[in-house]
């Protein structure tokens, strides 16, 4: 190969290319365009996007040099894969690029994980909007969202009550409502509670109800009773009863009945333990009539 002319005869170290470093850029998908800044660094055109980056001699001769706009290119296809706008790179990590969320917000994320996402193996999440979303948890249940609890693991936050009273509490607890104020709230037994009927469609089974009691009866069967969320279940009817204690001893009441008068109504547990997190009071279908009878009776009973 033709020896490039020295460019600028007022430049202070050579601009000679040897044929060698030219055969060794061609080999790496570069073109050397030029000597620059000092006898040890070149001028590399990229072959893939035409692109020129200023690269160390060393680096040619003995490594693959990586042609930063390929790169960025790269980045953009990831951020735009994962659903992303690519905004630039973090000038005080290169690791980190900046990133504009579906929902306008500015995020700050690790490339390696842009590039998962893309890949569809995990997901990306505002923290702005995650905030806002956990906020207004918060405040369904009367609380107010402090922060993270540090001296707990990621499922817990701090949280102030109403009352005045802060608290740490697991997040699925504050979505569900089971938890109680530690300051001012009632136990189980002397807080308002509901005496339900819940009727269930189980894969491959026949129509089932449940009578039970609980302060939250659309938290109990969307988070513990259902093994699998898309199960198919509705509450058919629920009564307020003053006090837990109250809803229990009723419940166990109208449970001695339903077996005293429907034992073949009363279902094996390992029939539908696939499905349910209970071990018992789980009735045929048949029996809803005479379960909602019972419930509408409740109010007009002296202890009630």
């Amino acid at each position: 190969m033709t020896l490039c002319p020295q460019k600028s005869s007022t430049a202070s170290f050579p601009t000679v290319i040897h044929a060698h470093w030219a055969e060794a850029a061609q080999a790496k998908g570069f073109t050397i365009t030029d000597r620059v800044d000092d006898r040890y660094h070149l001028l590399l055109r990229c072959e893939a996007c035409g692109g020129t980056h200023r690269a160390k001699l060393f680096v040619l001769m003995n490594n693959q040099p990586i042609c930063p706009h390929c790169t960025e290119t790269s980045w953009k296809e990831d951020a735009a894969a994962a659903g992303l706008v690519w905004l630039g790179r973090d000038p005080e990590d290169r690791h980190y690029g900046f990133y504009e969320a579906p929902c306008g917000h500015k995020l700050r994320r690790q490339f390696e994980l842009i590039k998962r996402i893309a890949d569809g193996e995990c997901s990306h999440r505002c923290e702005t909007c995650q905030n806002a979303k956990e906020q207004a948890e918060a405040e369904a249940q009367g609380w107010v969202l402090l922060g993270a609890a540090p001296t707990r693991d990621l499922n817990y936050r701090s949280y102030r009550h109403s009352c005045g009273h802060q608290q740490v509490i697991a997040r699925v607890n504050m979505q569900t409502g089971r938890f109680n104020c530690e300051a001012c709230g009632k136990g189980w037994a002397s807080a308002p509670s509901y005496i339900y009927c819940m009727r269930f469609n189980l894969p491959e089974l026949p129509p089932m109800v449940k009578l039970g009691f609980s302060r939250n009866p659309e938290s109990r069967l969307t988070y513990q009773l259902k093994r699998r969320p898309n199960l198919q279940a509705e509450i058919l009817h629920s009564v307020a009863l003053p006090t837990g204690h109250k809803a229990l001893c009723a419940e166990k009441q109208m449970h001695a009945a339903l077996k005293r008068d429907h034992p073949l109504s009363m279902i094996p547990p390992e029939i539908y333990a696939p499905w349910l997190r209970v071990k018992s009071e789980i009735y045929t279908a048949d029996l809803v009539p005479v379960i909602l009878d019972m419930l509408d009776a409740l109010p007009l009973l002296p202890d009630a």
